[in-house]
């Protein structure tokens, strides 16, 4: 099938190079010609394990291609994707006019029928806001071409949206019961036909349903996050350990145990950017989500929670400390930094006089430029005391440290060197933001672990570090 996808992002890169995969003809176009020219260079302009393979040998084989004209995407096929950023505005609603934008780009250019398919994140109501700025611009042009929106949201992990994509779990499909809703239905399934040839995945529904189905996933999962990251400061208070509860309540089928790991807050461009989207729906809708708001104030103060312990260990002047940093985005496999919980920890460190040296395998770049934009803002309100500085690799976080603070989980960090490390940080303290480490692992090394809702052991339990030394 032929097949246009309007924006480059994310979500349309990965749409792109899948579908072109199993053997559609793809167009994918994007209104920045500095990345259409990156693109058509071999390069990808986001890092997603795989990803940049996909696109090489689907573009080699010339089923995929990129362009900088949307007339040339609409002339290409008859299912148009629209696959452009959502952003929050000030009140947590989904900002729609890149959404718009397209939709009436597409009616200028529109020759015949086309399916229209909503696949970015997109507040209830869209599809419909959509079909109406077609139908605007139609009108004026006096070419009235059959036409249909669909909502098919995506469900793609950062890190994994190759495999989500390849091997999904569920297709959401929301169409109209018109005849043209209907012939883009029976499109719309033949386009995933190749992702669900085991069993049926795919799920059809009415576009507002198809709507808020995203934002119920996203906010879903948020505030089983939320609840764990709740419980596991109740049980640092209690003298529970937030692991331990885990796995009892986790082993529960009716619970299971996906997204129930406590730790320093969730961020990335969709859980928080939803939560606060679907919140103002319900607002615009004369309806209190008082869970989701609580979801959101949670996950704002549990960014801050290894700040709190660093102070309560080290108090509120940190000018004489230097921390190390292990790991930056948001998650592992991404360099996507939004919201990402190591901005809000190393802020709050500088803004103390602390030093911070940070490293991540992938995000450093994005890093940079995001704390540099963080730290921007900060400085109009007077002199920053510390230094937050990007080093090359992970040893070089450690030189002249005090105490280390792990932020992401990535697999390089899960099994350091804890002699080495007992030997290098000045204060022997580990803030651990993932629970990544056993404490009493860490206390036989004469190193002070705090982690998030852990049971924390007394450092000098275990083998003297200095017998472990002589040992070694």
């Amino acid at each position: 099938m032929r097949v246009s996808i309007i924006g480059s992002g994310y979500v349309g890169l990965v749409s792109a190079a899948c579908l072109a995969e199993v053997g559609n003809k793809v167009l994918c176009c994007d209104i920045d010609t500095a990345k259409i020219d990156q693109l058509k260079s071999g390069s990808s302009p986001i890092y997603e394990p795989g990803l940049d393979e996909l696109l090489e040998r689907n573009q080699r084989e010339q089923r995929l291609d990129f362009s900088a004209c949307i007339e040339d995407a609409v002339n290409h096929a008859e299912l148009i994707f629209i696959c452009v950023g959502t952003p929050p505005k000030e009140d947590g609603s989904a900002d729609l006019q890149h959404v718009v934008r397209v939709a009436q780009q597409i009616a200028e250019h529109m020759n015949g029928f086309k399916v229209i398919i909503n696949k970015s994140t997109v507040p209830v109501g869209t599809g419909e806001r959509v079909a109406e700025e077609v139908r605007r611009v139609l009108i004026q042009r006096n070419a009235l071409h059959p036409f249909t929106v669909v909502s098919n949201p995506e469900f793609l992990k950062e890190g994994a949206a190759i495999d989500d994509f390849l091997r999904p779990d569920r297709i959401v499909l929301g169409t109209d019961h018109t005849p043209a809703g209907q012939r883009a239905l029976r499109m719309m399934k033949a386009l995933y036909a190749p992702f669900q040839r085991h069993h049926e995945r795919l799920i059809c529904m009415d576009v507002r349903s198809a709507e808020l189905t995203k934002y119920a996933a996203n906010a879903m999962l948020a505030t089983r996050i939320s609840f764990m990251n709740e419980l596991a400061n109740l049980a640092e208070k209690i003298g529970a350990d937030i692991e331990q509860v885990r796995a009892g309540i986790g082993s529960d089928p009716r619970i299971g145990f996906s997204f129930l790991y406590a730790g320093c807050g969730y961020g990335g461009s969709c859980f928080p950017k939803d939560v606060r989207a679907l919140i103002q729906t319900g607002v615009d809708a004369g309806e209190n989500l008082s869970i989701l708001r609580a979801v959101n104030n949670s996950n704002q103060r549990q960014k801050r929670v290894l700040v709190e312990k660093i102070i309560q260990r080290f108090g509120e002047d940190l000018s004489n400390m230097t921390f190390a940093m292990w790991g930056l985005a948001f998650k592992p496999e991404t360099d996507d930094m939004r919201e990402a919980s190591s901005r809000t920890i190393a802020a709050e460190l500088v803004l103390r006089g602390a030093t911070v040296q940070a490293f991540d395998p992938i995000a450093n770049e994005t890093a940079r430029r995001a704390m540099d934009e963080d730290l921007t803002n900060f400085r109009q309100d007077g002199p920053l005391l510390g230094h937050f500085e990007i080093v090359k690799t992970q040893e070089d976080t450690l030189i002249n440290a005090d105490a280390l603070i792990v932020c992401t989980e990535w697999r390089m960090f899960k099994s350091p060197d804890f002699l080495m490390l007992s030997r290098t940080l000045r204060e022997k303290a580990v803030f651990d933001g993932r629970n990544l480490y056993d404490p009493a692992l860490l206390a036989d090394y004469g190193l002070i672990y705090e982690g998030v809702g852990r049971r924390a052991e007394p450092a000098d339990q275990g083998i003297p570090v200095e017998q472990m030394r002589l040992a070694s």
